[in-house]
């Protein structure tokens, strides 16, 4: 691609995307140099950067916390949860996919039926569909990230999919972005 093209393209992909920064923080979908907008996500759960409490780990209910962020940008259309650790030892292990929560969402309860949203699951790092909780090798503190994406259009992935599939699908979909993070060990 001419040098001249690929930097409109750049440019174009920017634009739409609310500015050019690089975002360490940023989804792996997201092409690099550019920042998505951002949203905040919060927990009554734990507080960001907190231990997450037992219930919601494998030494406990494994139940989903309930979530909240703030307003999205203009034309979200959908929501995207994804919940990861990326210190496992074998690299980053996905804990939660859900995709397609209808746009006017804005929070979802604690062990949440996400179809109730509108949305869908996939599955996760344990093969099993929906959410699985924290439960990392005994004595270690791990982090894990809820994140939450905005979306301009519902995606295109069948429920039960996996990690690779939903960050393809999310490509070039995503508006805004936000995490918070929590801390388990046991």
């Amino acid at each position: 691609m001419r040098p001249v093209r690929a930097a409109a393209l750049l440019l174009l992909s920017c634009a739409a995307c609310h500015g050019c920064n690089s975002s360490s923080s940023a989804h792996p979908s997201t092409p690099p140099g550019v920042s998505l907008a951002s949203i905040t996500v919060t927990s009554k759960a734990f507080p960001a950067n907190g231990d997450i409490p037992v219930d919601f780990t494998c030494d406990g209910a494994i139940r989903s916390p309930a979530l909240t962020w703030s307003a999205p940008p203009a034309g979200t259309q959908a929501f995207a949860i994804e919940m990861d650790d990326p210190d496992a030892p074998g690299g980053d292990f996905t804990h939660w996919l859900a995709w397609n929560l209808r746009g006017e969402t804005l929070a979802i309860g604690e062990n949440a039926d996400i179809g109730e949203y509108g949305g869908v699951v996939g599955t996760n790092g344990f093969n099993r569909p929906g959410y699985g909780g924290p439960c990392p090798p005994r004595g270690e503190v791990h982090r894990y990230y809820f994140r939450v994406f905005a979306l301009d259009a519902p995606i295109d992935a069948k429920p039960g999919s996996t990690r690779d599939v939903f960050d393809a699908a999310l490509a070039g979909h995503v508006l805004a972005e936000g995490a918070l993070m929590g801390e388990f060990s046991h």
